[in-house]
């Protein structure tokens, strides 16, 4: 008794003393085990996965401008091989050994710019990374150059609509069975979405990104705000665990709850995205703080019903749907307090048939026509007063979808139930599915 009453205490401080320093060990050697660069409109991101946190130091070199990055005793595994397609301004990366403690890895750049770097814990995919990004002068000029304002002070402007490519760069989003990647699929229908909009006389479009790379979700709808657009649309293609599970969708923001369980599985996988895509969430608060006001504002709400509905009912005339009603969840890309705003899941890229069609060209077109449609007839039955819709507009088109009643349809394009039966022609209440309306303008 006496020994084991010596012993243990012991025991207990070598087991602690031995935990700690595997830990401390962990955290200063780590391998690097793959790297990546991507290149957004105002900033090149360099990204080193790691097996373990570590210590790293970083500095700037001039003639010719070079970026040294020095990790405490770290190795590395695999060749560094730069994509020049995505490189920004890195033109060049190599590294080596300048002590037996310190790995250094040197990016060769084409210009100077100022750095930002940031340590990410694992999540998704991934393991810990050092994410560094590198703003150079001419790709902030091209930013400030690239920035779409609508002005809403010019008669008988365009309406703006911001289209957003859900996902990219670090953040690949949902993957198929044939390893389809949604970041790729959604960001070519936003682009046949752009067209299909800018085609329409009085609609534009702006996407809030036009390549492969990362956009952060609070930043997604700030794009929109700063455009002062009128409606933002963020486009998806969902997974589930069920691969036989398809058809397109539409979310709002519910402020309340999720409307389905599958609803909200949803939003708190977009939501995550941020930290798939590589966004350090430190430094939230002050945007939190310029954006999150009122989202109580019945006004943006009742208009994201509206357009979500118009949207959901032109889906229906046109491809599978998932679902007959408008979905609600906290998805945190919609909460712009001031612009109404709505999600659409294209498809399910888990469903080996839809998988195969959001490849498709001819499946991307039809979704954006779609799509386009349901905007148009949201815009027409709702201008903004001195847009060009609200000025030129003629009488427009309804075509009955399951579900529509002559009073519902007299209440969305805000004119009278007698007046909506006179220009029709409808005697009583009954009205079939498929039959096109005349909705006049006064």
């Amino acid at each position: 008794m006496y020994k084991l009453k010596v012993l243990e205490p012991v025991s207990k401080r070598l087991i602690i003393a031995t935990l700690l320093l595997l830990t401390s060990l962990q955290v200063w050697a780590a391998q690097v085990s793959g790297f990546r660069v991507w290149a957004d409109p105002a900033k090149t991101r360099a990204v080193l996965d790691l097996d373990h946190k570590t210590s790293y130091k970083l500095f700037t070199l001039q003639n010719p401008h070079r970026v040294v990055v020095d990790l405490k005793g770290s190795s590395i595994e695999t060749p560094l091989e730069l994509d020049k397609e995505h490189a920004g301004v890195i033109t060049g990366v190599r590294y080596g050994q300048p002590d037996k403690d310190t790995l250094r890895v040197v990016f060769d750049l084409s210009e100077s710019a100022e750095l930002k770097s940031f340590l990410l814990d694992p999540t998704a995919q991934y393991s810990h990374r050092l994410v560094i990004d590198l703003f150079a002068k001419s790709s902030r000029q091209k930013s400030s150059m690239t920035k779409h304002v609508a002005d809403i002070s010019k008669p008988n402007r365009d309406v703006l609509i911001a289209v957003d490519a859900g996902h990219g760069g670090e953040d690949p989003g949902a993957i198929g069975k044939k390893k389809t990647r949604e970041k790729d699929v959604v960001l070519q229908i936003a682009r046949e979405l752009k067209k299909a909009i800018d085609a329409e006389p009085g609609m534009q479009a702006v996407l809030t990104r036009k390549g492969d790379y990362y956009v952060p979700l609070r930043e997604r709808y700030e794009i929109a705000r700063k455009a002062r657009a009128d409606l933002f649309v963020s486009i998806h293609a969902d997974a589930f665990s069920k691969r036989s599970v398809r058809g397109s969708s539409v979310f709002v923001l519910s402020a309340r709850g999720a409307s389905s369980e599958f609803a909200r599985l949803l939003a708190d996988s977009e939501n995550a995205s941020d930290l798939v895509g590589g966004v350090t969430l430190s430094d939230k608060d002050d945007m939190l703080a310029s954006v999150l006001l009122d989202l109580s504002q019945s006004a943006t709400r009742e208009a994201s019903n509206k357009v979500a509905g118009d949207i959901l009912g032109a889906l229906k005339r046109s491809v599978k749907t998932h679902k007959n009603h408008v979905g609600r969840a906290n998805f945190m890309m919609l909460k712009s307090p001031d612009v109404p705003s709505v999600l659409v899941e294209t498809a399910f890229i888990s469903n080996p048939g839809e998988e195969k069609r959001l490849t498709e060209k001819e499946f991307q077109q039809r979704m954006a026509r779609a799509i386009t449609h349901g905007v148009r007839n949201y815009f027409y039955s709702s201008p903004p007063p001195g847009t060009w819709i609200a000025a030129n507009r003629a009488d427009s088109r309804h075509i009955v979808a399951r579900g529509d009643t002559l009073g519902t349809i007299a209440n969305r394009y805000h004119i009278s139930l007698a007046r909506l039966r006179t220009v029709n022609k409808i005697r009583g209440d009954v009205i079939h599915v498929g039959r096109e309306l005349i909705i006049p303008t006064s």
